[in-house]
């Protein structure tokens, strides 16, 4: 259909979470004119892409299946001069919530749009009303790799079958926290568990994928500095 000067692929990624900092990667080399191409498998691509491209004054030109994608065609409108700038709006950016203590001990937080529940800091109950705060932190982690893993995967093309991360954690001393000792420390003393992957792909792939994963992951590289983590890889054929 078209000879694209330039091809970069968003995999499952939207308009709003990243592609169009990767486009305008892409793009930024590229004469006026020229063309690029965007692999992607987000359905909500379709109507968001020709809406930016006619906002920024770039062509749509249309689009065709791939190979378990979408190829999507841009041509090259006037010269774009915010790349830089994006490109530091998003490093710059802020997360932010609001949390409001609710009558009973626990708290509700509001973050962009969704709003939930947060328990007692470290309740070890077999049943709670809400999650404690331990269970988001260790929870956090655990979705941000298995998430940031299959992101990963999509972005090279690769087909993940099953990704699941088993993590457990404790605290040195929970009675000091309780007030039930007065020494010792509540900090998470370590986190252990195991990330199963089920893949066709090699297990050299499916390792390098998973350094890059911890190496770009903001919780880990976080947490690291603070807590031992020991998170097992685990391919499962």
């Amino acid at each position: 259909m078209f000879s694209p000067h330039a091809v970069c692929d968003g995999g499952d990624l939207d308009c709003g979470s990243g592609l169009l900092l990767i486009i305008k990667k892409a793009m930024d080399p590229l004469e006026n004119g020229q063309i690029l191409e965007v692999r992607s498998r987000e359905r909500t691509v379709a109507e968001d892409l020709p809406a930016w491209c006619r906002m920024v004054d770039h062509g749509f030109l249309g689009s065709e299946p791939g190979d378990n994608t979408i190829r999507y065609f841009i041509r090259k409108g006037a010269e774009q001069t915010e790349l830089e700038q994006d490109l530091e709006a998003a490093k710059g950016y802020q997360w932010s919530v609001r949390v409001r203590g609710e009558n009973d001990l626990s708290a509700k937080v509001h973050s962009r749009n969704h709003t939930f529940t947060v328990g007692q800091p470290a309740d070890f109950s077999p049943k709670v009303n809400a999650p404690s705060a331990i269970d988001y932190l260790i929870g956090s982690l655990a979705s941000c790799l298995t998430v940031g893993y299959k992101a990963q995967a999509s972005k090279r093309n690769l087909e993940i079958d099953h990704v699941e991360l088993s993590l457990k954690g404790g605290l040195e001393n929970v009675l000091y926290h309780m007030e039930l000792e007065d020494e010792g420390s509540p900090k998470l003393s370590q986190l252990t568990g195991t990330f199963y992957v089920s893949s066709p792909e090699s297990e050299t792939v499916l390792e390098e994928l998973w350094k890059n994963t911890l190496a770009r992951s903001p919780i880990y590289q976080t947490l690291k500095q603070a807590v031992k983590i020991e998170i097992r890889l685990s391919i499962v054929f």
